[in-house]
């Protein structure tokens, strides 16, 4: 009995000492609610950052190409799902600095989202058109559904995004159309199809609750809106015609209407062709302001508090930041960055914003208070900045 217990004993030593040695492998103990990655766009490469310090903690390789690359997060916020432009679908554990896995999927994607239950990964496609659903943990084939109509012609997907009942919404670019798949049954999705939305949808998003969806038209002036609550309405047109009476500029970047800034009962929107942001009464969905910035923006992003909205633009005015004022609807303030400005994304509170300047090799911190910068962090040709609590959202 005394051999047999000290046999015991000895066994959990030997347990707990590779326990220490694995902790010490990856470092201490730690959460991950002031962690975020960082789109190393040119390398395949994504930085691991850590927003309390304003230092990287690891940088993970080997993800393809991530030349439009977005990513989103598992419920605890351990893990990071990259969607790469050549369909790669890659697993980051953020807690290791190490890649769980990675299938390739398809040819080219352009995005992807999580299910409310945190199981299911879907990436959107271009080649071929369509949308593939994973299982989260494994990243396991769950289904796949090619986006073909007019009798089999295949469309590009965009606008990709989660919506509450394990459903997904995306927009068939080639088609015209916006489609609800309902993940409740796994092995039986349930697709809800709406036709002649508009010219061109090029991307969508959902509002913070998950009842809107938005579709943005780049083939037409306005947009087009589907209540998820009521999809027996189908799609509504609103901003029919904004921007009338003005000419249109060259788009030299597309719009990203995921970065769609909601303060309060407003919606602050990038207008397509035009130096403005539009100003939109989410009650009435009517256009109640127009903005005029320094360029064409790309994204329009509300700081958590809903009392700033900060803008960046499309090429080749693509070296400032703008800071809107919710309260006066004015801008409040211009930082010049240098060229490439792509990204900027805010910690979970609100208190600082983090901005990628490609062309300087740079992500620099801002205090949101301010305006003065805090932290400059060298990254190889940054883009998509992503934080973790975009886990806890919808359509993020």
């Amino acid at each position: 009995m005394n051999i047999k217990r000290r046999g015991l004993k000895m066994a959990a030593a030997v347990l707990f000492l590779m326990g220490l040695s694995a902790c010490a492998s990856v470092g201490p103990l730690r959460g991950t609610g002031d962690l975020g990655m960082i789109i190393e766009r040119s390398s395949g490469k994504v930085a691991v950052i850590d927003t309390t310090t304003h230092k990287k903690l690891w940088t993970v390789g080997g993800l393809g190409d991530l030349s439009h690359a977005s990513v989103v997060y598992s419920r605890d916020g351990r893990y990071g799902y990259v969607f790469g432009r050549d369909g790669g679908l890659s697993k980051v554990d953020l807690l290791t600095g190490r890649l769980a896995g990675r299938v390739m999927q398809a040819g080219n994607s352009i995005g992807g989202a999580i299910s409310q239950d945190g199981a299911m990964v879907a990436v959107s496609n271009y080649t071929p058109g369509g949308v593939r659903i994973f299982d989260a943990k494994t990243l396991a084939p769950i289904a796949d559904i090619p986006a073909v109509y007019d009798g089999g012609k295949r469309s590009k997907t965009v606008g990709l995004v989660d919506a509450p009942g394990n459903k997904f919404v995306f927009t068939l670019y080639d088609a015209g159309q916006i489609w609800v798949v309902d993940m409740s049954d796994r092995k039986h999705p349930a697709i809800r199809k709406f036709k002649n939305i508009g010219k061109m949808p090029y991307d969508g998003m959902i509002t913070p609750d998950g009842r809107t969806y938005i579709a943005g038209l780049f083939g037409e002036d306005g947009l087009a809106k589907l209540d998820l609550w009521n999809l027996d309405k189908g799609v509504q047109r609103i901003l029919n015609g904004y921007g009338r009476g003005q000419k249109v500029l060259p788009v030299y970047k597309m719009p990203h209407l995921e970065g769609w800034a909601a303060a309060g009962e407003l919606l602050f929107l990038p207008a397509v062709g035009h130096h403005e942001v539009l100003v939109v009464d989410r009650r009435t969905w009517r256009e109640v302001a127009h903005i005029p910035t320094h360029g064409q923006p790309v994204f329009v992003v509300s700081r958590p508090d809903g009392r700033q909205v900060w803008v960046n633009f499309a090429h080749p005015l693509n070296d400032v930041v703008q800071v809107i004022d919710v309260k006066s609807l004015k801008v409040i303030k211009s930082l010049e960055l240098g060229p490439g400005v792509l990204h900027l994304e805010f910690t979970p509170r609100g208190e600082q914003v983090w901005i990628s300047v490609r062309d300087r090799n740079v992500v620099d911190v801002f205090d949101t208070r301010t305006f003065k910068k805090i932290a400059v962090l060298p990254v190889d040709k940054p883009s998509g900045i992503f934080m973790t609590d975009r886990a806890g959202k919808i359509g993020l």
